[in-house]
């Protein structure tokens, strides 16, 4: 089944957009994402195109949003870089350990942006971002992101534009400390294993599964074909597309394409 697709416009997106996506003249596209289905309502998975910057956030965990009585509505999401221009840089973690109020002051004026590492990005390169991980996506990046399905973030600086900001929220969930670089890869052409637990699962795939890449995948997951076009229950699926199959086998793969799948760690929300 292909997914329902929601096309957003936000200030900050892209009047052009890199292939297959075509930019309806005079809007500025920001997000287009696949309303999760029913049947695997826990991923959510979208395409990120930026002309500026985006906020400085951060996303509570399960356990965090349980606490507040919120129920299980915590964040992780990652993030595959598919076209960035020449400037196009990512904000991930801190250059060096932070408390909370030395957080609180460097977001209330502005000197967190310069306190994050901004990581020089280019198509390919891939980033984990746990809960609690201070992030910002920088102008020129195109990316696919997969996340938890979740709406809770918490934006602790904005460049001074006038939207909410969450700091007291995102201060008490926030690590003040570096990414870990295991979190973090580029991936080049080929079959790779980009995420496995605690929340998901996220392969790269080229050409067709093997056995052992097939054994992983039991039950529902989701296809976001790359290049090529792939079969889901016999319905052809696209680049810019996103389906759910009811199991791999129900899949046709390109053997000269490629895809992501994706789908829950069993057990996970």
């Amino acid at each position: 089944m292909i997914l329902e697709t929601k096309t957003v416009e936000k200030p900050w997106g892209k009047d052009v957009l890199p292939a297959p996506f075509e930019t309806p003249a005079g809007k500025r596209i920001g997000e287009i994402w696949f309303v999760p289905p029913e049947a695997l309502p826990q991923l959510l998975v979208k395409y990120i195109f930026t002309s500026e910057k985006l906020s400085v956030q951060v996303h509570p965990s399960d356990t965090q949003t349980e606490a507040a009585g919120l129920g299980k509505q915590g964040k992780e999401e990652c993030w595959l870089v598919i076209d960035a221009e020449p400037s196009a840089a990512l904000g991930v973690g801190f250059k060096e350990p932070i408390d909370s109020e030395a957080m609180r002051q460097a977001a209330l004026d502005g000197s967190i942006e310069d306190m994050l590492v901004w990581h020089p990005v280019k198509a390919g390169d891939f980033f984990y971002i746990p809960a609690n991980t201070v992030h910002a996506i920088g102008g020129g990046c195109s990316i696919i992101e997969i996340q938890q399905n979740s709406d809770i973030t918490y934006r602790l600086y904005d460049y001074g534009r006038p939207r909410e900001l969450h700091l007291e929220e995102g201060i008490a969930v926030a690590r003040g400390e570096p990414h870990d670089p295991q979190f973090r890869q580029h991936v080049a052409a080929g079959s790779v294993s980009l995420v496995d637990g605690p929340f998901f699962r996220l392969d790269q795939l080229a050409g067709e599964p093997d056995a052992a890449l097939s054994a992983r995948y039991q039950g529902p997951l989701l296809v976001i074909p790359r290049e090529g076009e792939m079969t889901v229950g016999g319905e052809t699926v696209q680049p810019g597309q996103c389906a759910l199959a009811a199991s791999i086998d129900a899949v046709g793969f390109d053997p000269a394409g490629s895809c992501l799948i994706a789908q829950p760690v069993e057990g996970a929300r």
